[in-house]
């Protein structure tokens, strides 16, 4: 390990097929579970779940800091996350979501400028070419 190595979180495995994360700075954990359809429990997230989830959840941040720096008012955003499985190898395809966002005062160029910087976000930009991402934004504008 290199001497400058600083970690931000640990993981613990645990039979049978269950990890457990531990943010070290707060202390949050996540905890893991192998997909009932890939020899699991399915009794918590799995990794290509927290996959899908960080590339929403991502794009919803962004979303949030753009807005907060240009002042626009988010009243509320959700997503509805679906991923689907490749094999060949096994890989996650395709994360499809559909992002609902009110904003308070502000006008569709606002929603265009936060749908761009969203879709951009560091996570989608550190995802394979070949796994789609199909994220539906809707703003509504209040």
């Amino acid at each position: 390990m290199q001497s400058d190595f600083s970690p931000n979180y640990s993981i613990e495995y645990s039979n049978p097929l269950r990890t457990q994360s531990t943010h070290l700075k707060s202390g949050d954990q996540i905890i893991t579970d192998a997909p009932t359809d890939n020899h699991g429990k399915g009794e918590a997230f799995s990794p290509t779940d927290l996959l899908s989830s960080s590339l929403v959840s991502c794009a919803m941040t962004i979303m949030g800091i753009v807005a907060g720096r240009d002042g626009i008012e988010i009243i509320s955003m959700k997503a509805d996350v679906a991923k689907e499985m490749a094999s060949n190898p096994r890989r996650v395809a395709m994360v499809r979501a559909n992002i609902e966002v009110v904003l308070k005062g502000a006008i569709e160029e606002d929603a265009e400028r936060l749908r761009r910087v969203g879709l951009a976000c560091p996570v989608a930009r550190s995802l394979s070419n070949e796994l789609i991402q199909d994220l539906n934004i809707n703003f509504q504008l209040n």
